[in-house]
């Protein structure tokens, strides 16, 4: 028996007609549907600005949880309104072609007021006041809230001089009025003019049937202008504008996006494009240009945010570890070591060897990088780290032995190994700890370099209060630009005592050898 898909939708006229048209599009191909309206916290409390709920994904978390719930199959959103992170459970099973994706001015009568110092408009947007207000500093933005109807009511009945729509809304139900002005100076926000279906990971059935509306143009493009509101992790509360769109005469995708404070005094923007097949980097470059111009702090200190203390991480920490920092404490990130494999000649692997030495994960991806497993056929494997331990058992083979740092393995192989040879897979930077202890004890070690460690500093503010390291090579990268004059969080023995020897006078190190640990490191320091 085929299966009825239940499609869950808030109750407001617009949901109603995007949920019908998903209907719609899907009974052509044969399926059996149902529209299953829901309230959202958005559609409920309306006596407040959106930014001021504090609720992350107002008007799609009751779709979430009846979903996940069980109560219906797949939920159609208005993509603009939907979190860059999905909950657990719940994946995006398709997007629609897009409509118009321009903001517009419905006016009360003429559009003279914007030419005048006192002009009022409203807006429910955080985005749409800030850039208002940045193109006309002297006017009066006033807070407008309710679905399209209510918000339309509300301007007819007040003395305000038009209001600011999306136009898609009011095209898809035919409220769109004949002198409404388009907005085409204003950015819209991400993935405006899409309309998103979500269905839960595991319901095949469900996402199959969506995939077959799924347009790919829009999604390619909605997922570049996401990607770039994620990384600058505005949400729905900071004045965020993306737009990305394809070229098909170019063939090439062409971008641009805004960050602006709440008043609109300040923005930062950003443009570029790139040739279509190529996209992979391109929210990545657009968020880091408006990182690296202050985006961020802007952003904190739009939200009160301003930082009690800073902190540098000389790896790119995720999205998760970046949260888990108190809001008083300003993270910045890089990467400041990057690295190549090497080709590593077969003769180094073709004959069983006896003992393997592997003191990083690197070493591990640049064996498998030039061998299959079948190829790497090591007796013994000695290694540091328990996740070195852990990748070099996914991917090549059992480890005999592992120990917390190199010091610790070559005291280890001393006492094991004596008048026998280890091959020790490292980089071109290393320190020589291991191979002095080992040849001191009768071990010979062949060294083969599998891998480059390549430094990329980055100058880091003065006023930083602490710089986490994850190696003797983080800190020698750091070095080339920056002074030893702040606390360094280390992410073991080793780190640390490289720091010592470099001049930091303050020193910490984690307890574990995990990124976590140095996070955790920096909370203990600086949360009192």
């Amino acid at each position: 028996m085929q299966k009825k898909i239940r499609i869950g939708t808030r109750e407001s006229e617009l949901a109603l007609w995007q949920a019908n048209k998903v209907r719609k599009q899907l009974e052509e191909l044969g399926y059996e549907t149902e529209i299953v309206p829901i309230k959202s916290t958005g559609d409920i409390v309306l006596d407040k600005p959106l930014y001021e709920l504090g609720i992350t994904g107002i008007f799609t978390k009751n779709l979430d949880i009846a979903m996940l719930q069980g109560e219906i199959d797949i939920a159609v959103h208005s993509m603009k309104d939907v979190p860059t992170a999905l909950p657990e459970g719940i994946v995006q099973a398709a997007v629609l072609k897009r409509a118009n994706h321009n903001d517009i001015l419905v006016l009360k009568d003429t559009e003279e007021f914007m030419a005048q110092k006192d002009g009022i408009i409203a807006t429910g947007s955080l985005r749409r006041r800030a850039q208002w207000l940045n193109r006309y500093p002297t006017h009066k933005v006033v807070d407008l809230r309710g679905n399209v109807n209510t918000r339309l009511e509300k301007l007819s009945a007040n003395n305000w001089n038009g209001a600011v729509f999306a136009a898609a809304g009011l095209e898809r139900i035919g409220k769109r009025p004949k002198g409404a002005i388009s907005l085409s100076w204003m950015i819209p926000a991400p993935a405006q003019g899409a309309i998103m279906i979500t269905a839960l990971a595991s319901d095949t059935y469900s996402i199959e049937a969506c995939e077959q509306i799924n347009d790919k143009d829009t999604q390619t493009c909605t997922a570049i202008e996401r990607e770039f509101l994620k990384r600058l992790e505005g949400g729905c509360t900071a004045p965020i504008g993306a737009l990305a769109y394809i070229n098909e005469v170019e063939k090439e995708i062409n971008f641009k996006g805004v960050v602006l404070s709440r008043d609109g005094s300040k923005k930062l923007e950003v443009a570029k494009k790139v040739p279509l097949g190529r996209h992979k980097f391109l929210a990545k470059d657009c968020a880091n240009h408006i990182i690296d111009r202050g985006g961020k702090l802007m952003i904190m200190a739009d939200h009160g945010l301003e930082k009690e203390f800073s902190v540098y991480s000389t790896k790119k920490l995720s999205l998760i570890q970046k949260k888990s920092v108190p809001n008083f404490i300003a993270v910045e990130d890089s990467d400041f070591i990057k690295i190549r494999f090497n080709r590593i000649a077969a003769k180094y692997v073709k004959d069983p060897i006896q003992n393997v030495v592997i003191t990083s994960k690197n070493g591990v991806e640049a064996l498998v990088h030039n061998f299959t497993a079948e190829e790497l056929q090591f007796k013994n494997i000695f290694c540091v780290g328990r996740r070195t331990k852990k990748l070099i058992e996914e991917k090549i083979g059992v480890v005999s032995h592992v120990e917390r740092n190199a010091k610790k393995l070559a005291q280890y192989l001393s006492s094991k190994l004596k008048g026998q040879e280890v091959t020790y897979f490292c980089s071109n930077i290393r320190l020589d700890t291991l191979s002095v202890i080992l040849q001191a004890n009768d071990v010979q070690v062949h060294e083969i370099e599998a891998y480059k460690t390549m430094l990329s500093p980055v100058a880091v503010s003065d006023a930083t209060d602490g710089v986490l390291f994850y190696s003797p090579s983080t800190i020698e990268s750091y070095l080339q630009k920056n002074t030893a004059n702040t606390i360094a969080f280390c992410i073991g023995d080793t780190t640390a005592k490289e720091a010592e020897k470099r001049g930091f006078k303050e020193v910490r190190v984690a307890k574990m050898p995990t990124v976590e640990s140095v996070v955790d490191l920096v909370k203990k320091e600086f949360v009192k």
